[in-house]
C-alpha cells in the first residue's frame, strides 16, 4: 500500500460523505420558465477544484515523514502477512477442506490484516485530517458556486449523474462548477486547528438549500 495523490484524495472519505448535497429549488418568479436541466458531480467538482488540488501537493511535502513511514510500514506489513495467505491456500486446498479445518489460517489472516490497516490508519492519521479540513474549507463554498454556475448556465435544476440514464457531454456542469470554486477559494489551509475533527457542528460543510436563481 503506497500512498500516492489518488490515495491522499480518497483518505478522508468520511468528509465527503458527508458533505449535504444541495437540493435545488425552484423560485416563484422562475416557476413559468422553460426548465433547463444539466447534471454535475459535487464530490468530484471539490477534489478537482484549485485548492484541493494544491493543498494536495502541500501535503506530499508538510506530511512526507508520514506519508513515507505509512508506505514503509504499508511494504513491511505485505512481507509479514504472505506467510499467512500462504498457510490459508494450502489449507483451501488440500482433500477434503472444510469451513471447519481452514477456519484457524482464515481467522489468523483476517486478524492480521484488520490490525495492519489500524496500524496504517493511525499512521496516516495527521494526513486523513488534513485533507479532511480542506474537503470541508471547499465544500462551505460549494453551495455559492453551484448558484453561481446555475444562474450562468440559465439551468434551473441539477441532477446527480447516477441518477441519469442518457445525457449529451455539454449538459455536464461539473466543469462550471469548478470554475466558480477556484473564484471563490483558490486555496485552503492543510493544518487544522487543535482538536478539529471532521463534521464538527461549527465546521461542518452543510450547504443550504440552493434557491434557483431568479432572472434569466
Amino acid at each position: 500500500m503506497i500512498i500516492s495523490t489518488k490515495t491522499l484524495m480518497k483518505s478522508a472519505a468520511l468528509a465527503l460523505a458527508t458533505l449535504s448535497v444541495p437540493a435545488i429549488v425552484a423560485s416563484p418568479a422562475a416557476a413559468q420558465s422553460k426548465t433547463g436541466i444539466a447534471v454535475a458531480n459535487y464530490e468530484a467538482a471539490v477534489v478537482r477544484s484549485q485548492a484541493y488540488q494544491t493543498a494536495l501537493e502541500q501535503m506530499k511535502t508538510t506530511y512526507k515523514a508520514d506519508i513515507d513511514a505509512t508506505n514503509a510500514r504499508a511494504a513491511a506489513l505485505q512481507t509479514e502477512m504472505k506467510p499467512l495467505i500462504d498457510a490459508y491456500n494450502a489449507a483451501v486446498q488440500k482433500p477434503g477442506a472444510t469451513q471447519a479445518t481452514v477456519q484457524p489460517q482464515a481467522q489468523a489472516l483476517q486478524a492480521k490484516r484488520q490490525a495492519g490497516q489500524q496500524e496504517l490508519a493511525r499512521l496516516q492519521q495527521r494526513v486523513t485530517l488534513a485533507t479532511a479540513y480542506v474537503e470541508e474549507q471547499v465544500g462551505k463554498k460549494l453551495n455559492d458556486a453551484i448558484r453561481t454556475a446555475m444562474k450562468a448556465k440559465k439551468v434551473d435544476l441539477i441532477l446527480q449523474p447516477q441518477a441519469v440514464v442518457a445525457r449529451e457531454p455539454y449538459v455536464d456542469m461539473t466543469d462550471a462548477i469548478i470554475a466558480e470554486l477556484n473564484k471563490l477559494i483558490p486555496s485552503a489551509t492543510i493544518t487544522p486547528p487543535a482538536g478539529w475533527q471532521p463534521g464538527q457542528k461549527e465546521n461542518a460543510a452543510q450547504p443550504a438549500e440552493t434557491q434557483q436563481p431568479s432572472g434569466r
